[in-house]
């Protein structure tokens, strides 16, 4: 059995796999706390699933390309992804912040692909986490991995230094996402602009992607 928040279906809105349709299964729980988190994945109102269930739901909804799991952070629940793997007929979808590469290499045989996030301090308000994230990197480069990362008018020049650096390193995509200010961007067009061309000046896989899904007010 495991707690979900709430399970659906919709569009993946962010990072390169924009567009296509997902089951969506948000657990409960984060190890972090980041200053823009704008997502609902408390205990409270969540619901008990066994593997089963989740199966089925699955096999109901075998037009989706994937199982997204997020949350919170989905790696805080190892055993069930390692269970849930084995019975699923739809490839894994790890949503994660990153920084947990033990957890991940309990898992990463089980996994398809890997959205990893990279944290900002300027955006997040917490520490670096930069061999964290390296570390994290290490494992999930296994499989298909790609490295998101969240800004706002906060974000240096050291950082941009570092996630191009880290991501040209391991030969990644780099998806810059704008943060959101409700259904906004936080900042204007000029500066999302200036931004991505400092990104691609030192790594040419550099894409700046939005939250798709709240422009065009889906889940």
């Amino acid at each position: 059995m495991v707690n979900v928040k709430e399970i659906f279906t919709s569009i993946q809105g962010e990072g390169p796999y924009v567009g296509y349709k997902q089951l969506f299964i948000r657990l409960c729980g984060c190890n972090l706390d980041c200053s823009y988190c704008d997502t609902d994945f408390d205990a409270n109102d969540s619901r008990e699933y066994s593997i089963q269930e989740l199966t089925n739901i699955c096999n109901k909804n075998s037009d989706c390309h994937s199982v997204s799991l997020t949350g919170g952070e989905p790696l805080l629940y190892t055993d069930f992804i390692k269970e849930f793997a084995e019975q699923s007929n739809l490839p894994l979808y790890l949503e994660t912040n990153g920084t947990l590469p033990d957890k991940l290499k309990e898992v990463i045989d089980y996994i398809t692909y890997v959205s990893a996030d990279i944290k900002l301090p300027s955006a997040t308000n917490l520490n670096p986490m930069w061999d964290i994230h390296e570390d994290f990197f290490k494992i999930a480069i296994k499989k298909e991995l790609f490295a998101k990362v969240v800004f706002n008018e906060k974000i240096n020049d050291f950082e941009i230094h570092k996630i191009t650096h880290l991501c040209n390193k391991y030969d990644i995509e780099l998806i810059l996402q704008p943060m959101m200010k409700g259904n906004q961007l936080s900042v204007n067009s000029e500066f999302m602009q200036n931004i991505l061309n400092k990104c691609l000046n030192i790594h040419h896989k550099t894409r700046l992607i939005p939250q798709v899904h709240k422009f065009i007010d889906v889940i």
